[in-house]
């Protein structure tokens, strides 16, 4: 497939543009941010490594391949947004080391305490906070078995954890988890769950899915996690259960809406540990290292007219399903 313009907006060094480079002869590049990206640039290219907005794109005919930058492909599935023929891929894979670690450091902030003494040391305080629970011995409920949950789940099983996983196919089960589950057996598992980690995109399917309702069926003083989209769970809801102790805490690294409004009650709700949105990113040298070999391997797939990996299924908004 001939492909000689190729815009790319995520952060490259030499090695990153010279791997792309080495994908095909004659290509071309031009380099921009997801901020000065401009709708000129998007409707010339013949392959996109990077996100752009989704409302450039209608006219970009040209397109073959649009490499996203990002696991989630909010914006991107909706009919009429991709021009026909294009294949969308994902970053699917890429963000399982960072997030998971970064999950399992809220985690243990949480359940040890650490936020309270580190506010206490800003008010010079030498204070006990008395009881802690354990990782070991919990019940860890793993909603969105993929790349992050996969690796969320092998890490709290290897701390004595009993987990268990919920994904849209069933598949083998890892050996470290004691059971593996569809979405329809969510109300079932969620009493059983110390901890509920939730690491799901943005759809349909998953928009509010923790609503009041499931949020009461899940154990009196359960943790719960977000790593996913903040429209899993409204705000209010979330806000309402920590300050009842329904929950026992929550973790959550995306609120709705991004930025968090300051005059939003969830700034102040107990037992919360709230990052914005920064798990995945770039802040890990392999994260980006990962979204490279990905874009490198499908820009040459377009290229040589082989299959692409990660490519996107339109109706879930998930990568294709090949049975992994």
């Amino acid at each position: 497939m001939e492909i000689k313009n190729v815009l790319t907006t995520i952060s490259l060094d030499s090695d990153g543009k010279n791997k792309l480079r080495s994908c095909g002869d004659g290509l071309e590049f031009t380099y921009s941010s997801p901020k000065s990206v401009t709708r000129e640039m998007v409707e010339e290219a013949d392959a996109i490594i990077g996100n752009v907005p989704p409302r450039f794109l209608k006219d970009a005919d040209k397109l073959k391949l649009l490499q996203l930058s990002s696991a989630g492909t909010d914006g991107y599935t909706e009919s009429g947004v991709m021009p026909p023929g294009a294949k969308l891929a994902n970053s699917s894979g890429a963000y399982g080391l960072a997030i998971s670690e970064h999950m399992l450091a809220m985690l243990l902030t949480l359940i040890k305490k650490i936020n309270l003494y580190c506010k206490n040391m800003e008010e010079s305080l030498w204070r006990d906070e008395a009881r802690v629970t354990s990782i070991d011995g919990s019940t860890t409920l793993v909603v969105g078995f993929g790349d992050i949950g996969g690796e969320f789940a092998r890490k709290m099983s290897a701390l004595g954890s009993r987990v268990i996983g919920i994904r849209r196919n069933k598949t083998a089960k890892p050996e470290y988890l004691d059971g593996l589950f569809t979405p329809d057996m969510l109300d079932e598992l969620l009493p059983k769950a110390d901890i509920v980690a939730c690491s799901l995109p943005g759809t349909k399917d998953t928009y509010r899915l923790f609503d009041k309702d499931r949020v009461d069926r899940m154990k009196d003083g359960a943790i719960f996690m977000n790593v996913g989209r903040g429209n899993l769970i409204e705000t209010d809801v979330l806000s309402a259960a920590l300050n009842s102790g329904k929950l026992g805490g929550a973790c959550i690294d995306v609120t709705d809406p991004e930025p968090l409004p300051g005059e939003s009650a969830l700034w102040k709700a107990p037992n919360l540990i709230l990052t914005p949105h920064i798990s995945g990113w770039y802040h890990l040298d392999q994260t980006l290292e990962r979204i490279i070999d990905i874009a490198a391997y499908n820009l040459k797939a377009v290229v040589e007219g082989t299959p692409i990996k990660n490519e996107v299924d339109f109706n879930t908004g998930y990568r294709k399903f090949v049975g992994e």
